[in-house]
């Protein structure tokens, strides 16, 4: 059987201050502060002992960790990905280290604007996962959440890498403004990755999703956030493709967070992909102004 993907282990982004992300990962949104030094904070949401890695510095997202699985996964896709014409790069010792893993490769996506790291060998924490506002995230073997990333001019490139390389699935795809989106999955969680060519936006990580169990807490957080005055890019809504119940804030590091309940997984066995006019049954209102 090939090598796959086996799920979206972590993510490094960047912001100005540090103190930003303690206030609104961790108190507004229950991630667990398990290290914080000047320059680089990390954040837990279940047994691993990192899923959020805050570097001090420009802010924005610029590495996305696949966890597949073992050391010959590894190799067989490092080498896949490299025949298909991208530079990759084992990982040093020092950033081997950084990360946590047993190991790891590197390539920048066709855009040249997010970094892709493939891995094996996640570290996992002795202590228990404690969230300071009660969250239980919805983590573990499905990852720590989805990425939709906005494109340029790379979709067809994507496809290729993301579903003939690495082993994604189709989940499905939604009309969006400009262009058809694509959900694919690496694992039952409906999509760890999302990706659109929207020229009118941004290049990049356009959100992080993170995935709690209870509908209550998001209802608090909810309040919470709009409590602390968090710019708010779409209110509390439900999705037609994963069924998620779910609202959007602007992270301190620009780009948004998706922060949900009840996303439905996936059975390869009997799932038919399928085409959505719109990615919203109700809600997710965007305010004016952002």
């Amino acid at each position: 059987m090939s090598a796959k993907v086996k799920a979206l282990g972590y993510a490094v982004i960047r912001t100005e201050n540090l103190d930003d992300w303690v206030e609104f990962g961790s108190h507004l949104l229950g991630l667990q502060v398990a290290y914080r030094d000047e320059d680089r904070l990390l954040l837990r949401m279940d047994h691993f002992a990192y899923r959020i890695d805050v570097r001090r510095g420009e802010p924005g997202a610029s590495v996305l960790g696949w966890d597949v699985g073992s050391r010959e996964a590894l190799a067989e896709l490092a080498e896949k990905v490299a025949a298909a014409g991208y530079t990759v790069e084992q990982g040093s010792p020092e950033l081997i280290e950084e990360r946590k893993v047993m190991d790891l490769v590197r390539f920048r996506d066709a855009e040249d604007i997010i970094t892709h790291e493939l891995f094996w060998g996640l570290r996992s924490a002795t202590q228990k996962f404690v969230s300071p506002i009660g969250a239980q995230f919805v983590a573990g073997d499905l990852g720590f959440g989805h990425a939709f990333q906005a494109l340029h001019h790379g979709q067809e490139k994507y496809d290729e890498l993301f579903r003939d390389i690495l082993g994604f699935r189709l989940s499905d795809h939604i009309d969006m403004p400009g262009d058809v989106g694509t959900f694919l999955h690496c694992n039952p969680r409906h999509h760890s990755l999302a990706y659109a060519n929207a020229p009118h936006r941004k290049q990049g990580i356009g959100h992080l999703m993170f995935e709690i169990d209870d509908l209550d807490t998001l209802g608090r957080a909810w309040d919470a956030v709009q409590d602390a005055g968090v710019t708010i890019l779409s209110t509390l809504g439900k999705h037609t493709n994963d069924e998620m119940i779910s609202f959007y804030v602007r992270s301190p590091s620009g780009f948004g967070i998706e922060f949900g309940v009840g996303g439905i997984l996936i059975d390869d066995e009997s799932w038919l992909p399928v085409r959505y006019d719109s990615a919203h049954y109700w809600g997710h209102k965007r305010p004016e102004g952002v």
